[in-house]
């Protein structure tokens, strides 16, 4: 499974170029779903849920690029369908778009709905994540990023299909704690290496590794040294 990593979506040439590059067809060849899961955690999370799915979050661009198709895959629904007939549709999609909001709440629902155990198959699909949609991929959120709790307990720990962890939507103008030394501050407080991001930089991974895409400001830290 090919992954672009967004903090704010397809915001610019750069990250849509890269988007192309991985899906390796025109997206008005590609059939989408859309997992609006993450947003129901946060205040006015189902208005934001209906924005994403429509294609009305103009800030965030994801689900109006222009796809031959677009369903939607809620996380929620899943364990009460027949597994069967839900995990034939999403192994023909080209592309999963996943939205923002709490990122434990939405690694919860991946797992709870069986998702998690389907995702390491998905070896043809596209996994586009918005800020938190990009967060659930990494090992670890950090502390500062962990609001919903789920009902068994537990820590920040979130899929860890990458190696990194991502601090998104840096030096954001509504998110003034979102600034670099915050940022500075949340790695070190990890034990991997991390990333933070702006809504104008986005990370690629793919066979070849991890690439930044940018047309904003970014920074790399690696794993901190053991004491």
């Amino acid at each position: 499974m090919n992954l672009l990593l967004t903090s704010g979506g397809v915001k610019n040439k750069a990250i849509h170029g890269a988007l192309l590059e991985l899906l390796d067809k025109p997206i008005a060849e590609s059939a989408a779903l859309c997992i609006p899961t993450a947003g129901y955690a946060h205040r006015g999370g189902m208005g934001r849920a209906w924005n994403f799915i429509a294609g009305r979050e103009t800030e965030c661009p994801m689900t109006e690029l222009g796809w031959k198709s677009v369903g939607v895959l809620e996380l929620t629904a899943l364990p009460t369908l027949d597994h069967d007939q839900w995990t034939a549709e999403v192994r023909e999609a080209d592309v999963i778009l996943v939205n923002g909001g709490d990122p434990l709440y939405l690694h919860y629902w991946i797992r709870e709905s069986g998702l998690a155990d389907l995702l390491p198959t998905l070896t043809d699909t596209l996994w586009v994540g918005l800020s938190a949609g990009s967060m659930v991929m990494t090992p670890r959120i950090g502390d500062d990023f962990a609001g919903w709790r789920p009902p068994t307990g537990g820590d920040d720990s979130t899929l860890g299909i990458v190696d990194f962890s991502i601090f998104p939507h840096l030096d954001h103008p509504d998110l003034p704690e979102n600034h670099m030394g915050a940022a500075e501050k949340w790695a070190a407080g990890l034990p991997n290496p991390s990333y933070a991001i702006d809504d104008n930089t986005a990370l690629k991974v793919s066979s070849a590794g991890v690439e930044v895409v940018s047309e904003g400001h970014w920074k790399h830290f690696d794993q901190p040294e053991a004491s």
